[in-house]
């Protein structure tokens, strides 16, 4: 069962470690940190993974309270851009505190979508022209990023260029992780020019095209698959969009149809419920593969562990982490929320 803690903020700067250990031996010494991400780790005894923050410095503490003492802390990206749910957005709290940690080999992190993208909306080509259009949508998004550091400014050019040293995976021996799709053939097309997994500042403009393997590749680990619908089928989305492709759950595993896999879809009786047709962009994972977590895909409802080796843990509504163990299957006992203050 989804377990059920309510956590007080004292506005802390740096995490409060529990005093009782979350599973294994407390005397067991830190785990060794290797920089390339697609390589395999010695495995972490506990790691609380802590998905998607958009800017709220008061989930960050309550999240960081419960880090079980001698864990590995590991973000999952998305820590700038507030969505209309954080009451009181600090795009520059979360990210310093967020750097302080992994900069002094206190938590792993990896690249999400709205830190690419945020690299892309300060940077401009060789013509001048922005790599992500600053329009009325862009705009909205990037918002709380925006009314901290501004547009272009030096400081956003600074705060943005530490995201170029978060890699867009990592694979810990034991455990997985990536913003939003795990798909080992983007891995390694993207491994084969970046074998550490980050990326550089002269990739961006080939990204912001979205025209090449390598940029598609990106794309896909960072916003996850989405696919055409069979010819004919259309949905409208909750802004009452038509839509005529769909985002798919690639991480529950099995046999799935249209109306299984897809996500944001508000009845899913509008889709067919037929089997999905092999595509190049979806693979779904399977389960004798190593657990896997992502954040990025606004999850409705109770958190929940869809399958013992792969979980989205972005609930913005019911925000919760993930106390994992080592050489552990995911399991409803690893989730603890909502996490408030």
């Amino acid at each position: 069962m989804h377990r059920r803690l309510t956590m007080s903020h004292a506005g802390l700067a740096k995490p409060l470690i529990l005093d009782i250990p979350f599973g294994a031996n407390p005397d067991q010494p830190d785990c060794t940190r290797t920089t390339c991400p697609h390589r395999r780790r010695p495995t972490l005894t506990q790691t609380l993974i802590i998905p998607d923050l958009h800017a709220d410095p008061n989930r960050l503490d309550a999240s960081l309270r419960l880090v079980p003492r001698q864990a590995q802390i590991a973000f999952l990206g998305d820590f700038i851009d507030a969505g209309k749910n954080v009451a009181h957005p600090d795009d520059g709290t979360v990210l310093h505190r967020v750097m302080a940690l992994v900069e002094t080999g206190e938590a792993l992190a990896v690249m999400g979508n709205h830190e690419l993208n945020a690299l892309l909306f300060h940077r401009a080509d060789a013509k001048g022209r922005p790599l992500r259009q600053h329009d009325p949508k862009n705009l909205a998004q990037h918002g709380s990023f925006c009314a901290r550091f501004g547009i272009g400014t030096p400081e956003a050019i600074a705060q943005t260029q530490w995201f170029l040293t978060l890699p867009l995976w990592q694979d810990l021996g034991g455990l997985r992780l990536v913003h939003a799709c795990w798909h080992p053939s983007a891995i390694a097309t993207i491994a084969a020019r970046r074998p550490d997994g980050r990326l550089r500042e002269d990739d961006l403009e080939e990204i912001a095209r979205k025209e090449t393997p390598f940029a598609r590749a990106v794309d896909l680990l960072l916003s996850g698959p989405e696919i055409p619908l069979p010819p004919g089928i259309s949905f409208r989305d909750n802004a009452g969009h038509c839509r005529t492709d769909v985002r798919i759950a690639w991480w529950r595993s099995g046999p799935s149809t249209w109306r299984e896999a897809a996500l944001s879809v508000p009845d899913p009786d509008d889709l067919p419920d037929a089997p999905i047709e092999a595509n190049d962009d979806i693979t779904f994972y399977d389960e004798d593969q190593p657990p896997v977590l992502v954040g990025h895909y606004k999850m409705r409802g109770t958190p929940q562990i869809e399958g013992p080796a792969a979980a989205c843990l972005d609930y913005p509504d019911a925000p919760c982490v993930y106390h994992w163990n080592s050489d552990e299957p995911l399991r409803e006992e690893g989730l603890f929320g909502p996490v408030t203050v």
